[in-house]
């Protein structure tokens, strides 16, 4: 390879890929590739596809596209058919099951609506509860006047956000919470807070979501696959051996029977794609 006037040989490129942090990006995608590599594909469906999920419809717009992803035209239509036969592959193996899953993944997927207070001195945090409880003092408030946290900002109002995403203790009073309910001031790290749930919104299984459980899906087979799939960097000799080999055993008529296929050298180098 050559890099204006740079020439880079592969070992030097392998270690770039390490050293950058691109290998497992780069196994990633070849991995990927052989998993879809059986889904059979229409190129101008997929074509059609791929333009119409970008709002590509003239042919204008498609240059453009190209001009700023520095494709060809064979580049975006094989990159369109890899997209398609993605999907397809997502869909032929978990498309009958993702109701299931996504039941499975409801209660961190539901939403939720709270206020939260928070501050550093247990004595002021039981003072506000009292004032919240007896006093009947706007949660809004306190929360803008004595909160720590940028949830001040929002007079302690927070979200919605997923059940999942906050402070797993937090996420744990939220998960056992009814609507109104005030809890007292309890310590997480450095901080004690006071917590008010005030709605839920339940996930649902629409288009979006359930793009996005299939694709956790298959980020869940892709790490398996990783960690199933070491990488052998073979020293130059060892490439050239195995090359030569290779054209050794090509039958010279029909009927002749190639030869087995000469092993990986036991001095490979292996590397863990996973931790580039």
């Amino acid at each position: 390879m050559r890099i204006g006037n740079k020439a880079i040989d592969t070992s030097t490129m392998v270690n770039s890929l390490l050293q950058y942090r691109l290998l497992e990006t780069f196994v990633r995608e070849t991995i990927t590739d052989d998993l879809i590599s059986h889904i059979e594909c229409d190129p101008a469906v997929a074509f059609a596809a791929f333009c119409k999920r970008r709002q590509l419809l003239s042919e204008e717009q498609q240059a453009e596209w190209r001009k700023k992803e520095h494709f060809s035209p064979a580049q975006m239509k094989a990159e369109a058919v890899r997209e398609y036969r993605l999907q397809q592959f997502k869909e032929e193996t978990w498309g009958d099951r993702i109701q299931t899953y996504f039941l499975q993944r409801k209660p961190q997927l539901d939403r939720v609506i709270y206020s939260l207070l928070r501050v550093k001195e247990p004595g002021v945090a039981q003072e506000l509860y009292f004032r919240l409880c007896d006093d009947g003092v706007a949660f809004s408030e306190l929360a803008k006047q004595y909160s720590g946290g940028q949830e001040a900002q929002t007079g302690g109002l927070v979200g919605p956000v997923e059940r999942s995403v906050p402070h797993p203790m937090l996420a744990k009073m939220l998960r056992v919470s009814s609507q109104g309910q005030l809890w007292e001031p309890t310590k997480i790290g450095d901080w004690y807070i006071i917590v008010k749930f005030e709605k839920q919104i339940p996930a649902q299984l629409n288009e979006p979501m359930r793009q996005r459980l299939l694709n956790e899906q298959f980020q869940s087979l892709m790490q398996e696959r990783l960690q199933a799939s070491p990488v052998k960097l073979m020293p130059k000799s060892a490439v050239v051996t195995n090359a030569a080999s290779v054209q050794e055993s090509k039958p010279s008529s029909i009927g002749d029977k190639p030869t087995a296929e000469q092993p990986v050298p036991a001095e490979a180098v292996e590397v863990s794609a996973a931790s580039a």
